[in-house]
C-alpha cells in the first residue's frame, strides 16, 4: 500500500470518478484477458489529457510508479500490474474525448479512452471506418501503444499506417504534454515523433488523444472458403488470388481444423458450413471488397470471386481443392469466434507470432510434426494473417493437466515455441501484442545490445520515471 496522504491528493485531483481504491472496484483493472493477475494501489481514471499530466506529474515526484491500461484485451500481461500492490494503474477508459470528425479530410481527432466498436459505430453514418478489424474490442491507446494489426492488415496496413497524429503524455515531473503531428498525411519538416509511442508498449509515454486516418466503408462485399489442396500450397493460393483480384483482396485469414472445431463447439449459433459437417485440416477465409455501390451492368463481386476462383480450379496442379461462396456475416462470425472458441477448450497459452509470407505454413506444418515428442497432449489451435504472415498460435492443455501446477512447465513450453520462431524460422515472437512481462525475456535475449542502448537512451528523455511493464 502506499501512503494515505498520496490517495488523498490524487483523489482531490481527479474527483470520486476518477479515482477507485476499493478491492471490488479494482478488480476488473487488475486482471488480465490472460490467466494474469496482480494488486494495485489504486486505479487512476483521468478525463483528460490535463488531468492525465497531473497525476502523472505527481506519481513522479513522489516516486509512484505507474501501468498505463487500455482495454485491457492484451495477451502478454502488459496491462496489469505486479503483486506488490505498490503501482498503480493508469486507467484510459474515461479519456472519450474529442469526437471530432473531418469529412473532407478524412480523419477524426479522437479520444485515446474511446473503443474501437464505438467509433466504427458512430463513423458509420457518415460512410466511414478505422480500417483495423480485430475479434476483441480494445480502446485506441492500447492499440497505438502495441501497434496493432488485424484482419484486413492486408489491404489497409496496421494502426501506425493510419494514425497522423498523437498527443502524449510523458513520464516526467512536469508531466510535459507532446503533440505530434496533425490532420496532414504529408509534414516532411524533421523526425515524425509520433512513431517513437506507436508500437512500444506505452514505456515512453501515454497516449490521451489521437488524430487517425479513416477509410471508406466497403459498399460491396463477396466472401469464399477455401480449401488449399496442401498447407505447402497455401502461399501459391494467396499469390493466385492478389495477381487476379489486386487491390479488391482485402482479407485472407487462415484457420485450422482444431481453432474452427473449438468455435462450433463453444458458439452453438454458428452454422457448420462444410460439407457433412466435416471441417478441413485447414481453410482459408477471403474476402474481397468495393468501396463503390454498385452500378448498373456492373459484375457483382460474389461472380468476380466465384470466376476467379474457377480459373485457379482449372490451372495444371492447382492450388485449391475446394472453395465455396458465402453470406460475409456467416463466414466472418465464425472467423472471429475463433479466439473465444479456443479459449473455453481448456488452458490455452497462446503465442502471437508473424513470419516472412513465405514461412509461415512451413512453421506449422513444423510445430504440428513436432509437438508430440515435445509436449504431448498439447493441441495446436492455430488461426491467423496468412495474408500478412501473421499467426495466433494457440496451445491448449487440458484444464486438469497436473502439468500446469508447475511454472516451469509454461516456460518451457514458451522457450521452445520462441526458440524454434525466432531463431530457426526467422520469425517475430511479437506480432501485434508488444513485449509486457511475458515477452520481457526474449526482448532482452533477442534485442541486440545497440539497439537496447538506444532505447534506454530515448526514454531516459522521454519518461525517465517508471512507466509501464517493459524494460528497455
Amino acid at each position: 500500500m502506499i501512503d494515505a496522504k498520496h490517495i488523498e491528493t490524487l483523489r482531490a485531483l481527479l474527483g470520486e470518478k476518477g479515482l477507485l481504491t476499493e478491492p471490488a472496484d479494482m478488480a476488473a483493472y487488475e486482471t488480465g484477458a490472460r490467466y494474469d493477475k496482480g494488486r494495485a494501489a489504486f486505479v487512476a481514471r483521468p478525463a483528460s489529457t490535463q488531468e492525465t499530466s497531473a497525476v502523472v506529474s505527481y506519481c513522479v515526484k513522489n516516486g509512484i510508479a505507474l501501468v498505463p491500461q487500455s482495454g485491457n484485451t492484451g495477451l502478454v500481461s502488459g496491462s496489469t500490474p505486479d503483486s506488490s500492490g505498490q503501482e498503480g494503474i493508469l486507467s484510459l477508459d474515461r479519456l472519450t474525448a474529442p469526437f471530432a470528425l473531418d469529412r473532407v479530410n478524412r480523419t477524426l481527432a479522437a479520444g485515446a479512452g474511446l473503443r474501437l466498436s464505438d467509433v466504427n459505430q458512430r463513423l458509420e453514418q457518415a460512410g466511414l471506418f478505422f480500417p483495423i478489424d480485430l475479434g476483441a474490442d480494445p480502446r485506441l491507446g492500447g492499440m497505438i501503444a502495441t501497434n496493432t494489426g488485424g484482419s484486413r492488415f492486408l489491404r489497409y496496413g496496421d494502426v501506425r499506417r493510419n494514425t497522423l497524429g498523437l498527443t502524449v503524455v510523458l513520464a516526467d515531473e512536469a508531466g510535459t504534454v507532446l503533440e505530434l503531428g496533425s490532420g496532414l498525411r504529408k509534414n516532411n519538416t524533421g523526425i515524425d515523433w509520433k512513431h517513437v509511442f506507436i508500437g512500444t508498449s506505452g514505456a515512453f509515454g501515454i497516449v490521451t488523444e489521437c488524430v487517425l486516418n479513416l477509410e471508406p466503408l466497403p459498399r460491396q462485399t463477396a466472401t469464399a472458403f477455401l480449401v488449399p489442396a496442401a498447407t505447402d500450397r497455401v502461399p501459391d493460393l494467396l499469390l493466385a488470388m492478389e495477381d487476379a483480384l489486386g487491390s479488391y483482396l482485402s482479407a485472407f485469414e487462415g484457420m485450422s481444423k482444431n481453432a474452427v472445431a473449438a468455435a462450433l463447439a463453444h458458439v452453438p449459433s454458428l452454422r457448420n458450413p462444410f460439407q457433412g459437417g466435416i471441417v478441413p485440416d485447414f481453410v482459408i477465409l477471403a474476402e474481397i471488397s468495393r468501396t463503390s455501390p454498385p452500378r448498373e451492368g456492373e459484375q457483382p463481386l460474389d461472380a468476380v470471386l466465384e470466376e476467379v476462383l474457377a480459373a485457379i480450379w482449372e490451372h495444371e496442379d492447382a492450388p485449391l481443392a475446394d472453395a465455396f461462396v458465402g453470406p460475409a456475416h456467416e463466414m466472418w462470425a465464425l472467423r472471429h469466434a475463433l479466439s473465444e472458441g479456443v479459449k473455453h477448450s481448456g488452458r490455452l497459452i497462446a503465442f502471437d507470432l508473424s513470419f516472412r509470407r513465405g514461412d509461415i505454413m512451413r512453421f506449422l506444418d513444423h510445430m504440428k510434426a513436432e509437438m508430440p515428442a515435445h509436449f504431448a497432449d498439447v493441441t495446436i489451435c492455430d488461426f491467423g494473417h496468412i495474408g500478412d504472415g501473421g499467426v495466433h498460435f494457440n496451445l491448449v492443455v487440458p484444464a486438469d493437466d497436473p502439468r500446469l501446477a508447475d511454472a516451469g512447465f509454461e516456460s518451457s513450453l514458451r522457450e521452445w515455441v520462441f526458440k524454434m520462431a525466432v531463431e530457426d524460422f526467422g520469425g517475430s515472437y511479437s506480432a501485434e501484442h508488444a513485449i509486457g512481462r511475458k515477452n520481457q525475456v526474449f526482448y532482452d535475449r533477442y534485442t541486440p545490445d545497440e539497439i537496447r542502448r538506444l532505447a534506454r537512451g530515448l526514454k531516459a528523455i522521454t519518461s525517465p520515471a517508471p512507466l509501464g511493464c517493459v524494460t528497455f
